[in-house]
């Protein structure tokens, strides 16, 4: 692979019904190289076997791993990462498997990131004229909260931590911290983040002026969300933990 090469990671859990083959395989027909590593974390439907119907569709393009278990949408994020940077991907990227970020809005951010000005590119779900993002009301005002809450303990100026479109540059500093699993099954991006700007000792840190977030021009609200309550408060604690471990650090 090379540089510019932009691997998508996807985790799915029992996302059978959602998947949308042909948007997928439109990820791949840009003009720049780009491969598909799509995660199945144990579902009970047929995610797995429609997975793999797209990788024979286009088996140099698509990989599929098949967790053995359901270990959460973190673990699968991180192993999928894994995958993308030991199979030498330049860029290696997660996206939803819902894609309310549309493949065209992907696309745009990919040829951003292989324009090698930023180490971290985030799609950020900002409501601009012009734009079209679909988003519930109840979820909006909650997730402001939430990013205020984020931006405070990473001490960084961040407007939307949890869209489902990041992108990172293949760096010592991602490799450094995916090594661990991350502490919270929700808020991984949060700790990402964390690990990435406040690296193990011996690593160079990924500076703020290295870091874009993008507005995006179109993203929809697809209903089917596994955030339970319960789910979110538990996320409110760990990035209260995470803010407590990022001051003492």
């Amino acid at each position: 692979m090379t540089a510019d090469h932009v691997a998508w990671v996807v985790p799915c859990f029992d996302e059978a019904a959602r998947v949308d083959v042909p948007a997928f395989l439109a990820l791949l027909d840009d003009s720049a190289p780009a491969s598909l590593i799509l995660v199945d974390d144990g579902s009970r439907d047929q995610t797995l076997a429609v997975l793999r119907g797209i990788a024979a569709q286009r088996p140099a393009q698509v990989e599929v791993i098949a967790l053995p278990t359901n270990q959460g949408k973190a673990e699968a994020v991180r192993q999928g990462l894994l995958r993308a940077l030991a199979r030498g991907a330049g860029i290696a990227s997660y996206i939803d498997a819902d894609l309310a970020t549309p493949p065209s809005e992907l696309c745009r951010l990919a040829a951003l990131a292989r324009a090698g000005a930023y180490d971290i590119l985030m799609g950020s779900r900002v409501q601009l004229l012009g734009h079209t993002i679909e988003r519930r009301h109840d979820r909006h005002y909650l997730g402001r909260i939430f990013a205020t809450c984020a931006s405070i303990s990473l001490g960084l100026p961040v407007y939307d931590t949890q869209c489902g479109a990041k992108l990172f540059r293949h760096t010592p500093a991602l490799e450094s911290a995916l090594i661990a699993p991350f502490a919270s099954r929700w808020i991984f991006d949060v700790e990402l983040l964390a690990r990435l700007v406040r690296p193990r000792p011996g690593i160079a840190a990924i500076v703020a002026e290295r870091i874009r977030e993008e507005p995006l021009l179109a993203w929809t609200d697809i209903p089917g969300s596994k955030l339970r309550p319960a789910a979110a408060l538990r996320s409110g604690f760990d990035l209260l933990r995470l803010g407590l471990n990022l001051r003492r650090r």
